[in-house]
């Protein structure tokens, strides 16, 4: 009988581990989170695809729509008038709802607008019609480069710019 308080004199057993145990088992533990990561991955692309579908059919914008919209963007552009900002992103957006995948938009082109499909397109136009003569500006820009690629858009509603 082996004393369990003293020294171990086999590596076999489960008190030990061998280097090669050692390593099949950090190996077990690094595929796990490599598997886990790719999940996330699978999980935020089909997210992302999700939402470019939902973005890509254009909403009902009636009376009562458009009031809802109003209400929450001057709650927010209040907000952001507090705390002394001249800007607010009103959306953000995968760049595959841009015909040219934000090209225009990268490149800062003066038809940039034209390139938007969606909901994306009808916040141009509720700016467009409703917020641009009354002082208030639209940009857009690419806020993501995934693997230095353009990746979701940006698109702000700027105020306070002499």
């Amino acid at each position: 009988m082996t004393d369990p308080t003293g020294p171990h004199d086999k590596l076999g057993d489960e008190s030990f581990m061998s280097a090669a145990d050692l390593r099949g088992y950090m190996d077990k533990i690094a595929l796990a989170k490599m598997n886990e990561a790719v999940e996330a991955m699978d999980h935020a692309r089909h997210a992302k695809e999700e939402l470019a579908k939902r973005l890509a059919e254009p909403i009902e914008l009636t009376p009562q729509k458009l009031h809802e919209l109003a209400e929450t963007l001057l709650v927010k552009m209040r907000a952001a008038a507090e705390r002394g900002e001249t800007e607010i992103m009103v959306m953000r957006f995968p760049n595959t709802l841009c015909t040219d995948h934000g090209r225009a938009i990268n490149n800062a082109e003066p038809g940039w607008p034209e390139t938007l499909t969606g909901r994306p397109r009808q916040a141009y136009e509720i700016w467009r019609d409703h917020l641009k003569s009354a002082g208030y500006g639209l940009s857009a820009l690419i806020v993501e480069w995934p693997n230095d690629m353009p990746g979701d858009v940006g698109m702000y509603l700027t105020w306070g710019k002499r």
